[in-house]
């Protein structure tokens, strides 16, 4: 598994090939512009969009999605095509939660869903799922990191609904995704598992074995915080050697990340730090900062377990993965990180920064109705002395 995430990323820093493809879609697009061909345009510059994903995320090809991106959809203005609009729209909102810029995201799904409405929501416009269904279930995904669960939870059931109206297994299974992963976020298992359970199985069910890694990476998260090691790891092993072997780079963060949570769980600090830095260093290098939050957090957790303790290391690794969701407003992360914190300097004998660190986290969890951890941290707290 070490030497294929290797190559995999040695395989991402090349890119050559993918790198002449999107500046040739670009040139395609502009010379469709200046001969006022914006619909070619749009589509040309949509073509670029495509080739961004097999290219390291520097700040460079960054800023050309974000630029082809923005081309594309004031062309689809221009062209007064509303559908076209919301399509681009869809795709920059990927682009921007791949970089851990939710709250850009959610305006782009949401722009999506507004040019969408009546019996448009209902069609396809040969995507592989209906685009108000992707866009609920992507914003439902948004929501969650940042901590909104209603308002994530009332649009993501909205695109179960659409799907469910139209019985389509694609769209189904994109639905189940988003609205299952908003509720492993808040640490509802009971309704996260049914859910994600359902969307691996549409994903078998109907044969879209590329999606099967997105898939499996949530359910595996479920299955560890259930306890369910002996399910865990085997699916997620298979989820991350397929999005290895898919060259699927965008899959390998969230599969290495749950991996690497579960064989913690497993006592397996070695296996899981190991990976942990291979997958750190795939995100940094695509840039996608949400996932090097959560990783990082789990460095310091994997540190944390040592015994004894790494204690200066693990503190730093908290404190940077704080510092990032702070800045990303991930809400849920930053309790995480809080949590991690308190139980540390609790172990260590430092009561007074446990109390402050447990207590933060205790209010952030009871602010989003994220009950799941507050036993632990209750007990955490109740050991330095304080009630909670």
């Amino acid at each position: 598994m070490t030497d294929q995430v290797e190559r995999l990323a040695h395989h991402a820093l090349r890119g050559e090939v993918w790198d002449k493809t999107l500046a040739y879609f670009r040139q395609a697009g502009e010379k469709a512009m200046a001969q006022s061909a914006y619909r070619e345009a749009a589509g040309y510059f949509e073509q670029a969009l495509s080739a961004l994903p097999h290219l390291p995320e520097t700040h460079g090809t960054r800023e050309q999605a974000i630029a082809a991106g923005q081309r594309a959809l004031a062309l689809a203005t221009t062209g007064g095509d509303v559908v076209h609009h919301a399509l681009v729209n869809q795709t920059v909102g990927t682009i921007y939660h791949a970089q851990g810029d939710y709250r850009r995201a959610i305006a782009c799904f949401e722009q999506t869903i507004a040019c969408l409405d009546g019996a448009r929501r209902h069609e396809r416009f040969g995507e592989l799922t209906l685009p108000a269904v992707f866009s609920r279930a992507w914003l439902a995904v948004c929501h969650a990191e940042l901590g909104t669960f209603a308002e994530g939870r009332a649009i993501g059931e909205e695109g179960l609904r659409i799907a469910e109206a139209v019985a389509h297994p694609g769209s189904l299974m994109m639905a189940n995704y988003g609205l299952g992963l908003l509720f492993l976020r808040r640490g509802d298992l009971p309704r996260a598992l049914p859910l994600l359970e359902r969307a691996v199985g549409l994903c078998h069910d109907a044969d879209l074995p590329a999606f099967f890694p997105m898939m499996a990476a949530p359910l595996g998260v479920a299955y560890t915080l259930d306890g369910r090691i002996a399910d865990a790891v085997p699916l997620l092993t298979q989820a991350m050697a397929q999005a290895i072997t898919m060259a699927r780079v965008d899959h390998q963060a969230p599969c290495g990340l749950s991996l690497g949570e579960a064989q913690l769980l497993a006592g397996r600090l070695e296996e899981a730090h190991a990976l942990a830095e291979r997958v750190l260093a795939l995100a940094r290098v695509h840039q996608e900062r949400g996932h090097q939050a959560y990783v990082i957090r789990l460095l310091g957790e994997i540190v944390a377990r040592c015994d004894p303790p790494e204690v200066e290391q693990a503190e730093a690794h908290y404190r940077e993965a704080l510092a990032l969701a702070d800045e990303l407003g991930m809400r849920p992360l930053q309790a995480h990180c809080h949590r991690g914190l308190g139980i540390l300097y609790s172990r260590v004998g430092r009561a007074q920064q446990a109390r402050a660190s447990l207590r933060t986290a205790i209010a952030l969890y009871r602010a989003m109705a994220m009950t799941f951890w507050l036993p632990q941290v209750e007990a955490a707290l109740a050991q330095t002395g304080t009630r909670p």
